[in-house]
């Protein structure tokens, strides 16, 4: 899975890079323009599927290092917030105590949990709350809950937020429409 994931960056990053070449050279025509900038943008979420395909590879072989390092959940909770690049998403808390984590990964999984709960519970609105070491994201509706919990397969980023979580001491827990992340104090 790691060949496959390493060998689909190059075909990828030359449409992705063409596509944005294309879209600055300004001699595109209105629909032509809406139609590169629509092809950068696909492209750019293919990379990101691939990446986490390869970061699940490397994770289920046993070859994830993660860069650890002690970080302020309340900025990993504000950061994915950022990523997660949709509307609705809150996020609550003061600083809470330091955890160990890869702090790039354990924001994307954070966005992609929340973005999950959106998508398969058809919430307008997820709350993010950070208080101590935890990450609370709600509701969880209880159609969704299989799909975020990675239980039922249906969702790459849940399933990838999960893996990389728990990859470094992360555990989850959820009560009634609660999702609590733990992670690892620093």
């Amino acid at each position: 899975m790691s060949l496959a994931c390493h060998d689909l960056r190059t075909p990828l990053a030359t449409a992705h890079g063409f596509a944005r070449t294309l879209s600055r050279t300004g001699s595109l025509g209105e629909a032509e323009t809406r139609y590169v900038e629509m092809i950068e943008q696909a492209s750019a979420e293919i990379g990101e599927l691939v990446d986490a395909l390869g970061l699940v590879a490397q994770i289920e072989s046993g070859r994830y290092q993660p860069a650890l390092r002690p970080t302020d959940p309340l900025a990993i909770a504000r950061r994915a917030r950022e990523l997660a690049g949709t509307e609705g998403i809150e996020v609550a808390g003061e600083s809470g105590a330091p955890v160990t984590v890869d702090a790039p990964a354990a924001e994307r999984a954070i966005a992609a949990l929340a973005v999950c709960m959106q998508r398969y519970g058809a919430v307008d609105r997820v709350h993010v709350g950070v208080a101590d070491t935890r990450i609370t994201l709600e509701p969880v509706k209880p159609e969704a809950a299989p799909v975020v919990l990675a239980d039922d397969l249906r969702d790459l980023g849940a399933a990838t937020a999960r893996a990389v979580l728990e990859a470094f001491g992360g555990s989850f827990e959820l009560a009634g429409e609660k999702l609590t992340v733990r992670l690892p104090a620093a």
